[in-house]
């Protein structure tokens, strides 16, 4: 066999040497280890908008006050309405012109997603540190401040998934993603 190509022929001979070396078995590699059940136990905590998930708990829109204070209006603002990073509080009444206002309290579909994302990413500087008490607070003082929940409101895994989003109806699924069921 001839190639005129010495580049393409070159090509050719290592595609298929890493082919080969892939085909041999990934697992000559030995890196790593598979994780123990407790190690996935600690990143299994996704909640379901219908408050599947949700952990045993509660807080209060006075203790998330507190709680903001310390940890998010730093980023977020004294009042949620934005500091270096995202407003959380206004913007209803946006989403449908030229310029939305894309918060918690305008854009977000479920309440069950502010507690995820609460518990998962904040604060910034040190993300899932808060307890699930502070973090059913701080949800209740940011839902409170949109308006969504009464001032002196309680969030526990009953009161949370019941909250309705101002736009909890305006995510419409395409229709090929109608049919799939939950993977739970």
């Amino acid at each position: 066999m001839s190639c005129r190509n010495p580049l393409l022929a070159v090509a050719s001979a290592a595609i298929a040497a890493v082919a080969l070396a892939g085909a041999a078995g990934a697992s000559a590699l030995e890196f790593g280890r598979p994780a123990s059940p407790d190690e996935i136990a600690l990143w299994d905590i996704d909640i379901s908008p219908d408050g599947r998930g949700l952990p045993k708990g509660s807080g209060t829109v006075a203790r998330g006050k507190a709680v903001y204070a310390e940890q998010c209006a730093a980023c977020h603002g004294t009042d949620g309405t934005g500091g270096l990073k995202d407003r959380l509080v206004g913007g209803q009444g946006t989403l449908a012109s030229d310029k939305p206002v894309k918060t918690v309290g305008s854009y977000w579909p479920y309440a069950t997603t502010l507690f995820d994302y609460v518990r998962r990413a904040m604060p910034y500087q040190a993300p899932g540190t808060l307890g699930v008490d502070d973090t059913y607070a701080v949800s209740a003082y940011i839902l409170s401040l949109n308006g969504i929940v009464a001032g002196d409101a309680t969030l526990d895994q009953a009161s949370l998934p019941r909250v309705v989003m101002p736009n909890r109806d305006g995510f419409v699924p395409e229709p090929e993603f109608r049919t799939i069921t939950n993977s739970r």
